[in-house]
This record gives C-alpha cells, structure tokens and sequence, in this order.
C-alpha cells in the first residue's frame, strides 16, 4: 500500500554567520541545504524544503519556519530530536507540526517579528560581535522610539526597499514597533503582516543615524511622504539582525478531525 504525502511545518533556529543566507546558492553553504541534507539522511530520499523568509548573509533566526512534504512515519514531534542529531550546532529545529496540505510556509504567513540589536559602547563586544552592530556613539534610544512611531500602520514603504527585491507591492504594515535600551545593548523590535527587501536593515540603519543626532526625526516620515530613499540612513549590518517569530492564522495550522 502506498504511503500518503503529509506536510510538516518545522520552526528553526540558526546562527546565520556561518552561510550564504537561508535560501540555496552556488556561492557558498546555506541553511536550507543542511536543513534539506539532514533531511534526506533522515527520510533516506530527496527533500526539498520551502521558508517563510529567505534571511540574507549573516542574517539569524530564533522562529523561522519552513514546510516539507514527506510519506515518513515518523511523529512531527519527534522531528526535531532527529534532525538535530544531524544538524551542525548553529542550526537547530525546535518545533515540528503536522499541517494542511494548503498550509505554504511563505505564503500563508499572517505576520513576523524581526529585533535588531546594537552594542552601544565604546568599544566592540567580543560576545555579541556576530549577534549585534557595534555602535561606539552614545544613541538616544528615546529620540529613536519616539521618531519611529511614525512607521505604524499601513503605508507605502518604497523607500526603505533595498535593490533587488521582487516584491509586487511596497504596501505594508507595521503593528509594532519600539526601541528599548538593557544596559549597552539597544533593541529595535518591529512586527507586520510582510517587509520588504533590508526593509527593517534600512529602518535600523536610519534610527541609528537618528540617535546620534546625524539625521533628524522627520527622516522617516519625509521618506514616507516622497519614497525617497535618500531621506534615509544606511542599510545597518546584517549581524544584528534576527527573524523572532512568523506567525500563521490559526485556522490555517488546523487539521481536519479526519487527519488528526
């Protein structure tokens, strides 16, 4: 009798230093193909996995999630004991679900968190150097959480769009967004329902340049208003950067009583 496909949603962590971005290149190793690798050795045959978010070089996750298909007996829950046997120790899966076959890891994504963290010393940290931008000029972290505000809601974001996006719409929306400072350590934390290419880089790299008084507030308001990238700051370094969370409607994570 032939086995049933069934899709499995895997939420997975990686320190991002070590590859090329999430997505599979020709130029060096990503975290799809040691997830996928690790998959086959598992599952004893080709598997392609697909991610909510193609995280860039150097870019990390705490929440990214990605889906496969597979006829594998084994539990979702016990996925992620498997794989991690065989993963390297900077990528590790930590939740796996069995979903709807309608369920697509990209495309069925209702919103995301991203954080960025900067140290925000004199000098670099040896700890954090490959979890956060070093910014050795003391930030006014209330300056900047107060000029980002503007950003909430929905709005035409062209000009925090780094090149090379292929998105069809710059339309989306912010429902958070704040900075917060712990010590040397300064915290963007932003959410909505989808960004756009070095979309929250670009928001980092302007509030960065507005926390230290080399760009006003209205910046990012301005930028809104003309869609000139130009009103904005440089696009911040990939380091700091970490996908927190991607989140699904619930309805769409449920199975039918007759696949439970």
């Amino acid at each position: 009798m032939e086995k049933i496909s069934k899709r499995f949603l895997l939420t997975v962590s990686y320190d991002g230093t070590n590859y090329v971005g999430w997505q599979r290149q020709k130029n060096g190793l990503s975290v799809q193909q040691v997830l996928e690798e690790a998959l086959e050795k598992l599952l004893g045959g080709p598997v392609r996995v697909t991610g909510a978010s193609r995280t860039d070089a150097g870019v990390h996750a705490l929440g990214q999630r990605a889906h496969l298909d597979s006829a594998t007996s084994i539990p979702a829950e016990k996925l992620p004991f498997a794989l991690n046997t065989m993963l390297p120790g900077d990528v590790r899966v930590l939740q796996g679900l069995r979903v709807p076959d309608s369920l697509h890891a990209r495309f069925s994504v209702s919103g995301k968190t991203y954080r960025y963290q900067i140290h925000n010393s004199p000098h670099a940290s040896a700890l954090y150097r490959n979890l956060s931008a070093h910014v050795p000029v003391r930030l006014d972290e209330r300056r900047m959480d107060e000029a980002c505000r503007v950003l909430l809601g929905t709005h035409d974001f062209a000009a925090f769009a780094a090149a090379g996006g292929s998105a069809k719409t710059t339309v989306r929306t912010i429902t958070e967004i704040r900075v917060e400072r712990t010590g040397e350590e300064v915290f963007l934390t932003v959410s909505g329902n989808a960004f756009l290419y070095n979309m929250v880089r670009i928001i980092a790299g302007t509030l960065i340049d507005i926390g230290h008084g080399k760009l006003p507030p209205e910046s990012l308001q301005k930028a809104l208003d003309t869609g000139d990238r130009l009103q904005l700051g440089v696009t911040a370094p990939p380091q700091g950067l970490t996908l927190m969370e991607v989140r699904y409607p619930e309805v769409s994570l449920s199975l039918p009583e007759d696949e439970q």
